[in-house]
């Protein structure tokens, strides 16, 4: 990690939606973690493809379209840190990214990986064990 700088931390889609469903089985560590991040002062990092993920599945899977807007309002305010997604994000994400790759991880897994090598993330804020066989440290394997 940087010495005396903000812990860089890139969020994946699974995180926003264990945040804000009650019902998920992450729902309490994901609570745990975002006061982790608050109470360090993290620089807490959003791909637009993870929150386009994440409102769709609340929209569409949890059925909940006021809940996705809601993140769509929040994501957009001037707080959060939104980080696009351009031509060289996306061709270092098929760098992660093959024919053979397990259809649990997506192109949207590979974007976040891609985000988080562009920015330096010291973490990245997800259930996913994808990440950690990229090479990336999960922030609740550090966190605790």
């Amino acid at each position: 990690m940087r010495v005396n700088k903000a812990l860089v931390v890139v969020v994946d889609a699974d995180a926003i939606i264990a945040q804000m469903n009650p019902n998920d089985i992450h729902h309490k560590k994901a609570s745990a973690i975002s006061q982790y991040l608050i109470e360090n002062s993290a620089q807490v990092i959003y791909p637009v493809t993870a929150v386009v993920e994440a409102t769709t599945h609340i929209q569409r899977v949890l059925g909940s379209t006021a809940s996705a807007y809601g993140i769509a309002v929040l994501m957009s305010g001037i707080d959060a840190l939104v980080a696009e997604v351009n031509k060289q994000t996306m061709t270092m994400a098929i760098e992660y990214f093959g024919p053979k790759t397990s259809k649990k991880n997506t192109l949207f897994d590979c974007i976040v990986a891609a985000v988080a090598r562009e920015h330096g993330a010291d973490a990245i804020f997800s259930f996913d064990k994808f990440y950690t066989k990229k090479g990336f440290k999960l922030v609740e394997d550090f966190a605790w």
